[in-house]
């Protein structure tokens, strides 16, 4: 593998970039351990939550540009899928690290799993509820008799803490959406679940049968979590809780991981349209115009960092998530969780070590002057 400086992704450029963050530049199971300075590279397996898509976007870039070998680390990024759990596979032995949301992962610490969150990547929330503008949608108690779309699989417990904070749990109809916004577009569902770095930007691709022009965002009410204060604590890097207590291998391997991904999303921050590149020539088969506003709004994510830099968990946020995991309910009054997450839920000791690093390499970890692109969305993401 070549550490590249600069991005140019012709058909052989994205076919090596594809097979370094798919394949890996060696086998072999789970591994700790390694010499950044040897010649022989860790093997590392990183679970995404997802298939491959920007939302990832700066794992990809800390593999196209050398980011992870730099620290002697030969990742293979696997992507996930609706059957796939990732801390599950973590917590399984199968891969190193997996990317999950804080309250999906709650749920699996208090049924066993030994993990930790050791860098929280996205400090706020994308989760979103989306209404035509006429049906006159604009926070979560006015969602009551309504129909509304959720697609489960623990993505929908913003929701839920909306609706009890409002008081109207009982009073709305959730069915099961698809990962798409056609029960919304069809008239089947009064409001939708949206990620604003996805499914929204699928409705700003689609054009208004009415008017012939592709929908804008005048023509629909968005209630955001983080306004209505019901947020959650989504993306972030967990690791085995075991091995970083009896591996010093792993422990180091773990700060090296972290230092190099947030490297990459400093990557992304700085080179959105490449970053973007990038993952398209890993494999995505997202539209060109939907990828980068893709990386744009998981930028807006991240950046600027308000918690001392991109990784740090804030404990007001991790308490406030806990706090709705286990008081918030569904319609069958089942929380996420019924007793507090053991302490070694979460540690900030691995992300203060790569930030460190990262800071007397003259690396910008908190982005006060970040401001995010200007995207046009083309039909259908092209």
């Amino acid at each position: 593998m070549k550490h590249s400086t600069r991005t140019t992704f012709g058909i052989a450029a994205a076919a090596a970039v594809s097979a370094l963050v798919l394949s890996g530049c060696s086998a072999g199971e789970p591994d700790s351990g390694g010499d950044s300075g040897s010649s022989e590279l860790t093997p590392v397996k990183l679970q995404l939550q997802w298939l491959t898509q920007a939302q990832f976007a700066g794992y990809y870039a800390a593999a196209a540009e050398g980011y992870y070998e730099d620290e002697g680390l030969d990742v293979e990024i696997i992507q996930g899928g609706g059957d796939i759990v990732p801390q599950d596979a973590l917590a399984n032995g199968d891969v190193d690290y997996a990317i999950s949301w804080v309250p999906k992962v709650l749920g699996s610490i208090q049924n066993g799993a030994d993990i930790t969150n050791v860098a929280q990547i996205f400090e706020r929330s994308a989760t979103l509820q989306v209404s035509f503008k006429d049906q006159d949608i604009t926070t979560a108690a006015d969602l009551a008799g309504k129909t509304i779309g959720s697609w489960g699989y623990g993505n929908e417990w913003e929701l839920y803490a909306g609706l009890n904070k409002a008081g109207v749990t009982d009073e709305v109809t959730v069915v099961s959406q698809n990962f798409d916004m056609n029960a919304l577009l069809s008239g089947d569902i009064d409001a939708a679940q949206a990620m604003t770095y996805n499914e929204y930007a699928q409705l700003l691709e689609t054009v208004d049968p009415e008017t012939g022009e592709l929908y804008t965002a005048d023509d629909f009410n968005v209630i955001d979590w983080n306004e209505e204060g019901t947020s959650m604590l989504q993306d972030a890097i967990w690791a085995d809780a075991g091995r970083l207590a009896d591996d010093e291998d792993y422990a180091e391997t773990t700060v090296k991981f972290i230092k190099a991904s947030i490297k990459g999303w400093a990557f992304a921050r700085d080179n959105a349209q490449d970053a973007a590149d990038q993952v398209t020539a890993a494999g995505s088969t997202l539209g060109l115009s939907h990828q980068l506003w893709m990386t744009n709004e998981v930028n807006k994510l991240i950046w600027p960092s308000t918690a001392g830099g991109i990784g740090m968990i804030d404990t007001a946020a991790w308490d406030a998530t806990v706090a709705m995991a286990l008081e918030t309910s569904n319609e069958t009054g089942t929380t996420i969780i019924s007793e507090e997450p053991p302490a070694s839920a979460y540690s900030n000791e691995y992300v203060e070590k790569a930030l460190a690093e990262l800071k007397d390499e003259g690396v910008d970890v908190e982005g006060a002057d970040f401001a995010p692109l200007e995207v046009e969305l083309k039909e259908g993401g092209k």
